[in-house]
């Protein structure tokens, strides 16, 4: 499977809409009431109603939706046991939209909750003006003719920057346990929205040749030629990859550094890896 959701809605649901994100409803309406949106049902882009039909705003932090958003951006494990995600801020929300994805919920900061209390549970250095609520199952999975397979790459910058490069150049990225969580708040800001058009998959699903990157004593990368399907094995920074890892592998290759340098980061060494590969095609 390429790029693209692999979640499946019947047409009903899939009334919701761009313009629900982006602050404008349809003909002046606002979508009715569904499912909570902490239930894995099929419920998007929901909002809570008052008696007069208006949209009651949020003012209080012990709200059960802020409890659950707040849940999510700390915690890996509630995002994994509950399936879903959140976004924050106006740019990866549209990156989102744009991508063909649909919210559960939309929380607009001054609309649907207080200003004050959806800066209270965000994690950015300056509240955001809207979140929004994801399954995690909406996301892109599959693999690409390129890849690169991280292996126990924990840092959540490396993680979302090499997301960003593997859109750019068409590869699927593959993750190993123990590698940072690409949906955490940090991997999903430094993958500045690829991320929701990036396929991901488990380390050793990639089909196809192997190629180990090492930091010493492969073959030159530039004078490679692997051909497709083929997979570019990176490790963290400082461990590199174990030798059962680079063994396991069809071929190894190196970037040569200046003398007196001792390394790459992961994220450069992706990104040098696919330049490479499409260089030499």
């Amino acid at each position: 499977m390429g790029r693209g959701c692999s979640g499946s809605y019947d047409a009903a649901e899939q009334a919701m809409p761009r313009d629900l994100v982006r602050g404008r409803v349809p003909n002046g309406q606002v979508p009715g009431p569904g499912p909570e949106p902490w239930s894995k049902g099929p419920c998007r882009g929901t909002r809570s109603l008052d008696t007069a039909g208006g949209v009651t705003l949020i003012t209080s932090a012990h709200n059960p939706k802020l409890r659950l958003v707040h849940r999510l951006l700390e915690s890996r494990r509630q995002r994994e046991k509950e399936g879903l995600f959140v976004v924050e801020g106006e740019d990866l929300v549209q990156a989102a939209d744009d991508a063909g994805l649909e919210p559960l919920e939309v929380l607009r900061a001054g609309e649907d909750v207080e200003q004050e209390l959806l800066a209270g549970v965000s994690t950015m250095g300056h509240p955001p003006r809207v979140m929004a609520l994801f399954r995690l199952d909406s996301l892109p999975r599959g693999v690409e003719p390129v890849s690169l397979s991280l292996w126990r790459v924990g840092d959540p910058g490396n993680v979302g920057t090499i997301l960003r490069t593997a859109d750019a150049f068409g590869a699927s990225v593959a993750l190993s346990p123990g590698c940072a969580d690409p949906i955490g708040p940090k991997a999903l800001r430094a993958s500045a929205g690829a991320i929701f058009r990036v396929p991901l998959a488990r380390f050793d699903e990639p089909s196809g040749k192997r190629v180990a990157l090492v930091s010493h004593g492969g073959q030159l990368l530039a004078r490679l030629d692997p051909g497709v399907p083929v997979t570019y094995v990176l490790g963290a920074e400082r461990e590199g990859l174990p030798d059962d890892v680079v063994a396991a592998c069809d071929e190894t290759a190196t970037i040569p550094l200046a003398e007196g340098s001792e390394s790459l980061n992961v994220a450069v060494a992706g990104a040098i890896a696919l330049y490479e590969h499409r260089r030499g095609r």
